[in-house]
């Protein structure tokens, strides 16, 4: 059984536009997948249908042999906020809290969490004095965690900055060490780069790639082909809502067998030129 597997999603929109049409893949552990397709081609909905953030109309998303979808049924949004645990999404535009340093955006969700815990299991304390201290080792020790995903990312000597202090690429940056502070069973990215200049872009697209390993399994929204085809072991094509070719990054950017994936790999070249 795959780790991941999204089966038959679809989703209309209210105006009748049809976003998503039968979508099919599946992932393994350690994986990265990278979607590709022009604007509008119903990338980015399929990766917030992913992550909980819009909903199919139908289909089910089944996670490490779990069910955590099903378009047929009703969920609670207490239910959803601890299905979307399971995904870390960086979005285009950082996101980042500006009243809180760097170091902050990372531990506030995790400190959270671990209140939150704490007062589901209360009656499994002793006393009062006995949780406070629990809940202070917890966060003592997710703190380090932190700060060993700054160092990981190049940034530990922003720990303490504000998020105006820093450039766009660190910012994106500090998105990714949010989002993994969470530790997501599966880590997605909407087009990360789109909001950078061009000579940050690498530094950025750096960091994703150095995350990639047989524990880590990713999928990438991105427009950077040259990027997708180092990084990927698998890549989807979308247009106008549907998978139109899928398979392994050599094959799909080198073998393309559709006359819209031949289109869209020589448009992009051309602009690149």
């Amino acid at each position: 059984m795959a780790f991941l597997e999204i089966k038959n999603f679809n989703k209309t929109f209210a105006d009748g536009f049809k976003v998503l049409q039968d979508i099919n893949f599946t992932l393994e552990k350690g994986e990265v997948l990278s979607i590709i397709g022009s604007s509008g081609s119903g990338k980015t909905t399929l990766l917030r249908a992913i992550n909980f953030l819009t909903f199919a109309d139908s289909g089910t998303l089944i996670l490490d042999g779990e069910e955590l979808f099903d378009g047929a049924k009703k969920y609670k949004e207490s239910i959803l906020r601890e299905k979307r645990l399971n995904f870390g999404l960086v979005f285009q535009s950082f996101n980042l809290f500006p009243q809180y340093t760097v170091i902050e955006n990372l531990t506030l969700a995790p400190a959270l969490l671990i209140k939150e815990k704490a007062k589901k299991n209360r009656r499994a304390f002793k006393s009062r004095k006995a949780k406070n201290e629990w809940v202070a080792d917890k966060k003592a020790k997710m703190r380090e965690e932190c700060l060993a995903i700054l160092e990981r990312i190049g940034l530990s000597e922003k720990a303490n900055a504000y998020p105006c202090e820093l450039s766009g690429g660190q910012c994106q940056r500090v998105a990714i060490g949010r989002a993994l502070a969470l530790k997501p069973k599966i880590l997605c990215f909407d087009e990360p780069t789109s909001a950078l200049d061009p000579e940050l872009t690498g530094e950025v697209l750096k960091v994703i790639k150095s995350l990639k390993g047989k524990d880590r399994t990713m999928i990438i929204v991105t427009h950077e082909m040259g990027f997708a085809k180092k990084v990927s072991d698998k890549v989807i094509f979308m247009s106008e809502g549907k998978i139109v070719e899928q398979g392994a990054a050599k094959e799909v950017f080198e073998n393309p067998k559709t006359e819209k994936l031949k289109n869209f790999l020589a448009s992009v070249e051309n602009k690149e030129d």
